[in-house]
Formats: C-alpha cells, structure tokens, sequence
C-alpha cells in the first residue's frame, strides 16, 4: 500500500489545527482510503493553544505526527524542514489555514500517478485583498524577467512531491532555502493546477510587509544577477551624465563667464540624487552579502523541542 505524507506547518492556529486534521483524516476514510497515509504538524513555537491541541490529536491518532520547534524560525525553514522529515512515498505541502483546498489532494494524487513527480497548486484567483493581489503579481513577473530560472508564477509551495524530489531536497543542504525557486529549478517533470484561494478559515494571518520583503529578497539573492547588473550599468551611465553635464557646465562658464551663474542649486541636488542611488544600491549589495553569510555559516534549519508520534520499528 503506498503511503501518502499531508505536512502542515503552523504557527498560532488553535483555530484551525483540529479542523484540518480532521478533514484530512476523513479524506484518507474516504476517497483515499486506498493509501496509508501520515499527517506531520511542525509548529513553529506558537504562543496559544496550539502545541496543547496538537498533542490531543496526536493522542488519539497515531497516524498525526507533530514537531515543535524550540523557536520560531521564519516561514521559509520551517515548512522545508517539516518536508524533509516525511516518510511517504509522495508528501503534499499545505498550510493550515484552509486557503489551500483540502479536497484538491485527490486530483494531486490522481496526476502522480499519472506520472508527474511534482503537481503545483497555481493561484488562479484568490479573495485576497485586490491591492496585495496586484502587487504579488508584479513581484511575480519582475522576477521571472529577471531570474536565471523561470520561477512559477503565483505558487505559494501548496502541491505535490514524489518522494525522490524529496530526497534531493533533503541533500541540497541549504541553511536559507527559497523552496518555490527550487521546485521550479530542479526541473522534474510538473504538472501545474489552477484553483481559487479561499480566505482563512479563522484567526488572522501571520503576513505582513516584513515577511513580504523579506521572501521577496530571499528570491531575488537567491535567483537573480540582475540587481547587481543594474548597479553596475547604472554606476556607468550616471557617470557618464556626470562628466557630459560637467563638460558642458565647464563650455558655459567658459563663455559666459560674467552672466553664467547656477549657483548651488545644482550641484545639491546632483549630491541628492547620487547620494540616494548610491544607498539604494549599497542596501541592496548588502542583501546579497547577508544570504551568502547566513549560508557560510551553516546553522540548522530548525532545533526541534518535542516529537510525537515518531516512532522506529521497534516503537521507540
């Protein structure tokens, strides 16, 4: 019987962890009944009722398994170390606030056995604010445009992955991975569904700017040149400028000597406006040397606190 692996990660869902393991679990009664399965919780150092709700499921399920994170470790590692602790022979990656469709997992598993190692849950449409939906679309395109890789547009890592993808994940040995850049650069053979993205179930999310900028620069160090491209031929054409603007201040002054006068107003605001851009880009080399640091250093993706459930064949 081939097994089936559901990974969830959570952080501060109370509301939602007992729904969706009960949902999942009705699946695998129901149209899945053909597969073993195993539900995997990671946890993210959560601060209400979760870890508590987490082991009552655990308690009278042995089929849900759980990791508690000793502490919170960002939206990227967690997730990704929770689906390199799996064990099926494919693991489907969702979150656990019910934007993510349960009742997609069957066509999932429909299309790996059709073959495909990986099937990819597309955001379509979602009933997200209009304002964030726009602006994720623009991130998506400057960053296919601008990407060695051609990243998957509006894939937030909900889908399907066969178990030797999994493997090569676990061997990529990456203390920072950006996992949507990974799916599409490893290049296994993919299937990409369309769905809606619903609004949370309950509780608030755990988004915001922050989270957002930095997923956003994790990508682009990760997967782009560009920036640092486009410092490197902006140095050149505003210098450039500079020297042709300087020349033709010099012929003036030249000529004119008595009744050219600028004053400071010009040359405040080419210190302004060079000034700013040598920031901009300052920050931005700054970004791409943090992730080369945090991946020197090689720290662990997540320190675990508690397993439940995890069990060897001889039941320790």
């Amino acid at each position: 019987m081939k097994k089936i692996s559901i990974m969830i990660p959570c952080y501060n869902e109370e509301e939602n962890v007992v729904p969706m393991s009960e949902a999942i679990t009705a699946l695998f009664q129901g149209e899945l009944a053909q597969y073993d399965y195993e539900l995997l919780f990671i946890d993210n150092d959560s601060s209400d009722q979760t870890r508590t709700l987490l082991r009552e499921i655990c308690a009278k399920n042995k089929h849900i398994k759980a990791i508690l994170n000793a502490r919170n470790f960002g939206q990227f590692n967690s997730p990704y170390y929770g689906l390199c602790q799996t064990t099926g022979d494919c693991t489907v990656a969702l979150c656990c606030d019910f934007q993510d469709p349960v009742e997609m997992i069957p066509q999932f598993v429909k299309e790996w056995e059709n073959g495909y190692k990986i099937v990819c849950g597309i955001k379509a449409t979602s009933k997200e604010n209009k304002m964030m939906r726009f602006l994720r679309t623009c991130y998506y395109k400057i960053i296919r445009k601008m990407s060695d890789v051609d990243q998957i547009e509006h894939f937030t890592g909900f889908g399907l992955y066969d178990r030797s993808f999994v493997q090569v994940v676990k061997e990529l040995d990456d203390p920072i991975p950006f996992f949507r850049g990974i799916v599409a650069e490893l290049g296994y053979k993919r299937k990409d569904i369309p769905y809606e993205q619903q609004r949370r179930r309950a509780g608030k999310t755990h988004n915001n700017w922050f989270t957002l900028y930095d997923a956003a620069m994790l990508s682009f160090t990760s997967y782009t040149k560009a920036g640092l491209r486009i410092a490197t031929v902006s140095g050149f054409a505003m210098a450039a400028v500079s020297m042709i603007l300087a020349f033709i201040y010099l012929i003036l002054k030249l000529m004119y000597w008595d009744r050219f006068v600028a004053g400071m107003t010009p040359i405040l605001l080419a210190v302004l406006v060079l000034g700013s851009v040598q920031l901009f880009f300052i920050g931005f080399l700054g970004e791409y040397v943090l992730s080369i640091n945090k991946r020197m250093m090689k720290r662990p993706l997540v320190i675990e606190e508690e397993r439940i459930n995890f069990e060897d064949e001889d039941g320790k």
